[in-house]
């Protein structure tokens, strides 16, 4: 399985320590993609109305988030590991840990 189906099945796991955990991350992955492709169109020349019709929010709210940077070219980016990359499986294992500790206390 992939982090993102890892991720996306923890969500959805009836304990909520994981499924919060999980959900953190996975709205971490998804700012990291979303600011990966929003470089990759920026380098592309796409406009910020093209952007923000493709994301469907308005121009004026994708250019307020993602016009303070310049855009980091693809290679540079793949390089480095991402915030949500780093975060989201350690944040899941932890959960479901604490989650097993929680039960075996409660027992």
């Amino acid at each position: 399985m992939t982090e993102a189906s890892d991720l996306a099945a923890a969500a959805a796991n009836p304990d909520p320590r994981i499924g919060l955990r999980a959900a953190v991350a996975l709205r971490r992955l998804a700012d990291a993609l979303e600011v990966l492709q929003v470089d990759n169109a920026r380098l592309q020349g796409w406009s910020w109305q093209e952007i923000a019709d493709a994301l469907d929010v308005s121009r004026q709210a994708v250019h307020k988030k993602h016009a303070g940077r310049a855009p980091t070219p693809p290679a540079a980016e793949a390089s480095r590991p991402s915030a949500a990359t780093q975060a989201g499986p350690s944040n899941v294992a932890a959960s479901k840990h604490e989650a097993s500790a929680s039960d075996a206390n409660d027992k």
